[in-house]
């Protein structure tokens, strides 16, 4: 129905004593569609052209690469595998390349430097030649002999390091040869004898021309005497150089000492010839021809001696004049390793060297080469593993991402199907638990005995605990359904925290406690937001204290968070004496010391309840308690659904476990937080915060005017309880005032001559601790010479015995006024003393029924339910308060009867029916 009654829905704690203010919640009219609305398809955000096109080629790229990728992953290895052979051939070509390299360095070093000994070996012969042309053929007689000759060439040997030796022969003609011979002392010998020995050599025979040698180092000065021009390749070296005019290499051949040698050849003149001179002239102007022996062996040993540092390479000098060439130096086995060719100018064009040079270790395996192929195979491998166990993943994740939607879409069906389910069942209970209540409240008002009332009321608190654990699990459902929702409707605060404690009242007199109430004045009298929600949270809370505290009080207070921020204390009463029972308890300021909006790191942007905006309040809402408290190790699971501290718990108080959680959720759909603060046998303080909005009205529009001009005095010891007293007048326009010594005030205003309050409030337990002086400051208030003595009133509370209150309130004429205080129950006591209200229709400061009954009188009312038993309910609740019920079962009649004109003044409809609903 349209007329529902949110107060119903407050967590299930103490709702069996909710009195005749709630009964209208009972009457069967709240029978509303509860199924939640389905999810909504999400809008799609809007996307150029252009990005979708981007978007839908890497999507086709990544379906390409996986559904290919069990064969490129063969591919790819082989590839690599092909690259890494690649690399190891490539790097391997370079270190043989690097290696031939430094051989050829290597080896045109050693030919180099063999070259430059050599020519300077020749520069020297060349330069004795022209000696003996000068000293010996250009002076008469020579100043040359073989001992001057043999002298000199010993004495400049180091200027001819690769000589051996050195010997001068000269050109004889046929004609000369007598002559020549008798002047030597010696005949002219034949060069290759048959003779072994040397003295017994050939004579030359008769020849055109004799080159005899004249001169020679001691070494070989055997050869003296022999005709150079007498064997074939001599013969033909000599007359070569003649033309040439240049020196002249013999092929190589065996020296004395065993080793491989060449003769240099060059050809003394007797003038100086002219370069471009004709091989005629050369041969006219010859006269002697100087040799000079090379030990190749010895000049290529002493060559590699002198590089011994380096690395070794095997060197061998091959003349290559022949076809098949002559090896001059090294061994004649030539391996199959690398070699290197370099050629070598000894200054005899007709001839041709080489020299052949090679390592002699052999080459090392080319590690680089093989750890850089291996390395980059490893690599390849390593990349293609992470590729594939990354594809792998992504394809898993992609399988599971369309498991977890088509399985989030089945839950979502599920919890679809659940909450209707859960509406349907839930609407489908209370509607029959509906007409058992209100049967039972109809009952109640009957004639019953003790025996049936105690029965009645029995059944009536069953069922509303269990129309309040059905709005528990729904609000459950919906919260995690996430379709729970607020409403925006002005509404007055202090009116909901005193339907509340009237909610409470009875369980907190039946266990003692004092139940008290304190809303700030920085509270605006009339807030925006959900009434309903904050009932459900503090009545939950508020439940919970009653159920665990067995004595001391439960105060509930209602501050603005910017009268808490300057302090971050607001009265937490730790003391014993400055709390509302005398009991201690928790600090208050534990409760909420770790909300974001306390912590001053943060920006004021980021604080949730920022007080920039005018129209936005932020309310700090604290229940405290002097019960047992929570453990310890329970308290990280006290927002947790369904569970509680122990499992004892449960068996004693009962409850289900979800109070404390839905109350934390609808807390977070304001913008609030909720915390706690609790110590085990000294009781629990739990504190929120909710960000609501102020209403654009008037904060003393509601106050009574009748008790404008009346004044009050609270006598209190304890402070904060005589604050509570001062807040319900306050709220009634009573002007009031507090004193903890009564005496004392009493003598400054007589003094003074000043009027006492017309009001004077004492709490029971002041008036038991002052009960020796209480009589005479009683009658010094009622003092006969004053007019218009004040009206005394006791404040009686919970845990007080009825029958010493009795006896006090009779023997010194006092009001008394019950606990918990209310504004409603406090302006109809106060009316009452002050004559205002007939005491004939007031009980216990409530208004009596004769009153309530005119509310309605002759107002006539339409119900329309399509159940029988709701309508009977209905009436008979309706018809109580004097209003004349006229119901229909569909909506069609409803339609039938409120066509205009009709008389009815108010309309009652349920929403679900069948033909036509609400």
């Amino acid at each position: 129905m349209t007329g529902t009654a949110r107060g119903g829905r407050g967590g299930g704690a103490g709702m069996e004593d909710k009195g005749e203010a709630a009964e209208l919640g009972f009457l069967g009219l709240d029978r509303m569609r509860l199924l939640l609305p389905l999810p909504l398809p999400e809008k799609l955000s809007a996307r150029t052209p252009r990005a979708l096109l981007r978007s839908y080629y890497i999507n086709w790229s990544w379906r390409w690469v996986r559904d290919r990728w069990p064969w490129l992953l063969p591919l790819w290895l082989l590839l690599w595998v092909a690259i890494s052979f690649r690399i190891l051939w490539f790097m391997s070509n370079q270190a043989v390349d690097k290696r031939r390299e430094l051989l050829a360095s290597m080896c045109d070093e050693r030919a180099r430097m063999l070259q430059d000994q050599f020519n300077v070996s020749m520069n020297h012969l060349q330069a004795l030649a022209i000696l003996v042309s000068t000293f010996h053929h250009s002076k008469t007689p020579s100043a040359i002999d073989q001992t001057t000759f043999a002298r000199y060439a010993e004495r400049t040997a180091f200027e001819r390091p690769l000589t051996s030796g050195v010997a001068y022969a000269v050109r004889v003609t046929h004609a000369e040869r007598e002559q020549f011979e008798r002047q030597q002392g010696w005949s002219i010998k034949k060069m290759y004898s048959s003779k072994k020995q040397a003295g017994d050599a050939e004579v030359r025979e008769p020849a055109e021309e004799y080159a005899p040698v004249i001169f020679a180092q001691n070494a070989y000065k055997h050869v003296i005497s022999f005709d150079m021009l007498s064997g074939n390749e001599d013969r033909e070296n000599v007359l070569r150089a003649r033309e040439s005019g240049k020196g002249v290499l013999t092929a190589p051949f065996k020296l004395l000492n065993n080793r491989l040698g060449v003769i240099l050849t060059y050809t003394v003149y007797k003038t100086e010839l002219p370069p471009n001179a004709r091989p005629q002239e050369r041969i006219q102007t010859a006269i002697g021809y100087l040799g000079g022996i090379f030990d190749i062996e010895a000049l290529v040993d002493k060559l590699l001696h002198q590089l011994a540092g380096k690395q070794s390479i095997m060197v061998n000098v091959y003349d290559t004049t022949n076809e098949r060439p002559i090896s001059m130096y090294g061994s004649n086995d030539t391996g199959s390793g690398m070699y290197y060719k370099s050629t070598l100018n000894f200054g005899d064009p007709s001839r041709k060297h080489e020299m052949h040079c090679r390592f002699i270790q052999k080459p090392p395996w080319p590690w680089l080469a093989i750890t850089s192929s291996f390395g980059t195979l490893v690599i390849a491998l390593l990349i293609g593993h992470i590729v594939h166990a990354t594809v792998t993943r992504i394809a898993k994740v992609e399988d599971d991402y369309q498991k977890m939607t088509e399985l989030k879409k089945r839950a979502e069906d599920a919890d679809v199907a659940k909450s209707q389910f859960l509406a349907t069942v839930s609407h489908e209970i209370r509607t029959p638990m509906n007409g058992v209540l209100g049967m039972l409240q109809m009952l109640m008002d009957t004639d019953l005995d003790t025996t049936q009332q105690d029965y009645v009321r029995t059944a009536q608190a069953s069922g509303k605990a269990l129309v309040s654990l059905i709005n528990e699990v729904l609000d459950q459902a919906k919260i995690e359904s996430g379709k729970l929702e607020l409403e925006t409707v002005p509404f007055d605060l202090r009116t909901v925290c005193d339907d509340i404690l009237s909610l409470f009242c009875g369980k907190a007199q039946q266990k003692g406690l004092e139940l008290a109430v304190y809303v700030s004045d920085q509270v605006p009298e009339t807030l925006i937001g959900d009434p309903g929600r904050i009932r459900q949270i503090i009545t939950n809370l508020v439940g919970n204290s009653i159920k665990f505290t067995e004595r001391g009080h439960i105060y509930l207070t209602v501050h603005v968070i910017e009268e808490v921020m300057p302090s971050l204390d607001v009265e937490t009463g730790t003391q014993c004496a400055n709390t509302l029972s005398g009991y201690p308890v928790v600090n208050r300021k534990c409760s909420w010391e770790n909300f974001r909006h306390f912590n001053r790191e943060l920006n004021s942007c980021e604080m949730p309840f920022a007080p920039g905006a005018s129209d936005t309040v932020s309310l700090i809402i604290s229940v405290e308690d002097t019960g047992v408290g929570i453990p310890f190790e329970a308290q990280s699971r006290v927002f947790t659904p369904f569970m509680q501290v122990g499992p004892s718990i449960a068996r004693i108080h009962g409850g289900t476990g979800i109070g404390l959680s839905i109350s934390k959720c609808l807390v977070g759909l304001m913008k609030g937080e909720i915390g706690f603060a609790s110590k085990p046998q000294v009781g629990s303080t739990f504190t929120f915060t909710a960000v609501l909005t102020r209403a654009r009205s008037s904060g003393n529009e509601n106050k009574p005017s009748e008790f404008k001009e009346v004044s009050a005095l609270v006598f209190d010891h304890r402070p904060v309880r005589a604050k509570v007293t001062k807040y319900h007048l306050q709220r009634l326009g009573v002007e009031t005032e507090l004193t903890t010594d009564l005496d004392q005030y009493i003598f400054s205003k007589v003094n003074c001559g000043l009027r006492v309050a017309k009001l004077v409030l004492i709490d029971k337990e002041t008036w038991l601790k002052e009960s020796h002086s209480m009589p005479m400051l009683v009658s010094k208030l009622r003092n006969k010479d004053q007019p218009n003595s004040p009206k005394l009133f006791l404040l009686e509370n919970p845990k007080s015995s009825v029958r010493n209150s009795s006896h006090i309130s009779r023997e010194f004429h006092l009001n008394v006024i019950m606990k918990p205080l209310r504004a409603s129950m406090l302006q109809v006591s106060l009316q009452r003393a002050l004559g205002g209200i007939d005491k004939v229709n007031c009980r216990n400061g409530v208004v009596g029924n004769l009153t309530l009954g005119s509310l309605l009188h002759k107002k006539k009312i339409l119900v329309i339910d399509d159940n029988i038993v709701n309508l009977k309910v209905a009436a008979g609740a309706l018809k109580k308060y004097g209003a004349e019920v006229t119901c229909a079962d569909s909506g069609k009649k409803a339609i039938t009867l409120l066509k205009p004109p009709h008389s009815f003044d108010a309309c009652f409809m349920d929403i679900q029916m069948p033909e036509m609903d609400g």
